[in-house]
């Protein structure tokens, strides 16, 4: 394959640390609060604040609930869980505390950094982009408190752009901002569907980043019939992206 010119990336649990920055704070979190938060082990509790993130997030990007909505509802469900009402600005209120302990653990994969230097060696002259799902200022806000700023040329936020992936606009508009063809750029995602197969099916080389050893089901929807490639490490992708 012909190296790729620009290197697209996900944000979060890609780059980004996000699940074991979300461990770490809704645990610093519960031990704050108390009862009766205390009477949930920690693998549960992140467990279940994990599936309401899921549920409440993809209703947002949905458009079913504001940016806000969904941590209010998020942080509702999770209390409702332990026997505890909290309705709209107390939900509000408990989100706030949680968001802070989750910030503290904002950090980059341990692979991030140093992959970004190797592909620039492998590859002369590539670019670095990140497509995400979510509000830009809060997204932006990750990229500048881990320090990737200064190495990502453009992001591009479902927020802004009015498409979340897998939608191929995203994928194409992030080209277009480049000034490159789709042929000409690889994404690389955790998410097999979203990321992966939703930058294949607009064109992109496609890269599913599977970290912990899911299986590859080329039925899924957004799969089928796209030419996906896939690393278990970002360190694997300058031997996979650089020309022979």
């Amino acid at each position: 394959m012909t190296a790729p010119r620009v290197v697209l990336f996900d944000l979060d649990d890609t780059l980004f640390a996000h699940r074991a920055a979300v461990a770490r704070g809704i645990e610093a979190h519960m031990r704050v609060v108390g009862h009766p938060f205390g009477t949930m082990d920690t693998a549960s509790a992140v467990a279940l604040w994990h599936e309401l993130e899921e549920r409440h997030y993809h209703a947002y990007l949905a458009g079913e609930l504001d940016f806000e909505g969904q941590r209010r509802a998020r942080a509702r469900d999770f209390a409702a869980r332990h026997g505890l009402t909290l309705d709209g600005d107390a939900a509000g209120a408990w989100f706030a505390s949680y968001f802070e302990h989750y910030i503290d653990g904002w950090t980059l994969h341990d692979d991030a950094l140093p992959t970004l230097d190797a592909l620039q060696t492998a590859i002369p002259g590539v670019r670095f982009g990140i497509i995400t799902n979510g509000d830009p200022a809060f997204q932006l806000r990750k990229v500048e408190r881990v320090g990737l700023t200064a190495r990502m040329e453009h992001v591009i936020a479902s927020g802004a752009v009015g498409h979340v992936k897998p939608e191929p606009e995203i994928f194409l508009h992030a080209c277009a901002v480049f000034g490159v063809a789709p042929s000409e750029a690889a994404y690389v995602g955790d998410r097999l569907v979203t990321d992966a197969g939703g930058a294949a099916r607009a064109g992109l080389t496609g890269v599913w980043l599977n970290r912990h050893g899911g299986e590859f089901t080329p039925a899924d929807p957004g799969t089928r019939d796209a030419r996906i490639l896939e690393v278990s490490s970002l360190a694997e992708l300058p031997a996979l992206l650089a020309p022979l």
